[in-house]
C-alpha cells in the first residue's frame, strides 16, 4: 500500500472533465475503492491502498458522471507483494511477549540506524501492521497475561519508544495492552515513557504522557 499508481488513458477514453474516475481493487476477501486525480487529459494518479495481504487483486477502472450508470472502462490485475517492512511486522507481532526475540531487537539500538531510515521503518511498518491479520485476542504485551505488570521485562512499547518509532507507537497503543505496557519497567528499570525522554524524542515523549 501507499505507492502512487498512474493510469493512462486511451484518447477514446479522455472524455469531459465533469466524468469522475475511480478504481476498485477486488481481494479474495477485502474490496477497496480510491478516488483518482486528473493530472492531465490522458492520466490519473490515485494511491495504492493497504491490504490484508499479499496476493493479485483485480482492479477496474469505472467512470462515473451525474445522471448516468457507472461504466468500467478497463480491468487489470495488480499484485501485493511481501516486503521487508510486512516481515518486520509479522517478526514484531509474532513475538509481543518472546523476552528472547525482544532482547534480539535491541541490536537495532546499537548500531543506531541514520534518522532517514527510522523514519522510513517507522512509516512502512506502522502501515504494514495496521493490515496485518493478527491473531483473535492478540495482546501488545503477548500472549502471557498472568504475568504481573511489575514483572521488569520487554516490551513491543520499549522497542517503538527506544527507537523513536511515532506511527508505530500509535498504533500500538491503541491496540489491547497498549496502554498497560507504557507502565512497564525493563530489566534496566525503564518505562517506554523514560526512553523516549532520555533518547529526546519530546513529539513521542508529548503522545505516550497525554
Amino acid at each position: 500500500g501507499d505507492c502512487v499508481i498512474t493510469v493512462q488513458l486511451t484518447e477514446e477514453d479522455q472524455v469531459e472533465d465533469d466524468v469522475v474516475f475511480y478504481l476498485i481493487f477486488t481481494g479474495s476477501t477485502v474490496q477497496h475503492c480510491t478516488s483518482t486525480r486528473k493530472i492531465n487529459p490522458g492520466s490519473l494518479e490515485t494511491i495504492a491502498p493497504g491490504h490484508d495481504c499479499c496476493e493479485t487483486v483485480k482492479v477496474a477502472l469505472c467512470a462515473s458522471k451525474e445522471g448516468h450508470p457507472v461504466l468500467v472502462v478497463a480491468e487489470e490485475s495488480f499484485q501485493f507483494i511481501q516486503d521487508e517492512a510486512y516481515d518486520a511486522a509479522q517478526f514484531l507481532a509474532t513475538c509481543a511477549g518472546n523476552q528472547q526475540a525482544l532482547n534480539f531487537t535491541r541490536f537495532l539500538d546499537r548500531s543506531r540506524p541514520p534518522a532517514a531510515d527510522v523514519e522510513f521503518l517507522d512509516e512502512k511498518v506502522a502501515l504494514a501492521f495496521r493490515h496485518l491479520k493478527l491473531p483473535p485476542g492478540w495482546n501488545v504485551l503477548g500472549a502471557d497475561q498472568s504475568l504481573n505488570e511489575n514483572s521488569p521485562r520487554e516490551t513491543l512499547m520499549h522497542f517503538a519508544a527506544r527507537l523513536g518509532l511515532l506511527r508505530l507507537t500509535w498504533f500500538l497503543l491503541q491496540q489491547p495492552g497498549g496502554r498497560g505496557a507504557l507502565s512497564i519497567h525493563n530489566t534496566e528499570g525503564a518505562t517506554p515513557v523514560s526512553l523516549a525522554l532520555e533518547r529526546g524524542y519530546l513529539k513521542l515523549h508529548q503522545l505516550l504522557t497525554e
